[in-house]
């Protein structure tokens, strides 16, 4: 099964309040999972790798179950799906990990993928998500 992955990651302030959002959905459109989470005082480009590795680990623990064949992926951080692609490198410290945890994972998962960075009105759904984990914030 071809599934289509749209993941965000925000801060307010960078670093600040941070939260990522992650839905996937399977070939007829239908939301198979989704995901927000809470990440305490983080950067704007970690909240944004987190939500990728989280999306990526409930991939490889769910590949059998779905038959995943084909990911593509949609994050509106040019950056990060860049770097993934190879086109820019990681030079930051607090990034170099939590990048090669998506490459590690994205080895796991071993089905064909692909990274487009999409505008924010095309990723809504994972943006709403992020809002509402920086929301829930109890600092």
């Amino acid at each position: 099964m071809l599934v289509t992955i749209y993941t965000d990651g925000g801060s307010r302030g960078n670093p600040g309040i941070s939260g990522f959002g992650l839905v996937i959905i399977d070939e007829s459109n239908q939301i198979i999972h989704q995901e927000s989470k809470f990440l305490g005082i983080k950067t704007n480009n970690e909240a944004e790798y987190s939500g990728l590795v989280a999306a990526l680990t409930w991939l490889v623990q769910n590949k059998s179950k779905y038959d995943l064949t084909q990911a593509n992926f949609n994050s509106d951080s040019q950056l990060m799906v860049r770097q993934i692609q190879g086109l820019y490198k990681v030079k930051s410290p607090n990034i170099i990990p939590l990048y090669q945890s998506a490459i590690s994972l994205l080895k796991q998962l071993n089905i064909p993928y692909q990274f487009t960075d999409v505008r924010r009105e095309f990723n809504q759904i994972a943006d709403k998500l992020a809002n509402q984990a920086m929301d829930s914030a109890k600092l």
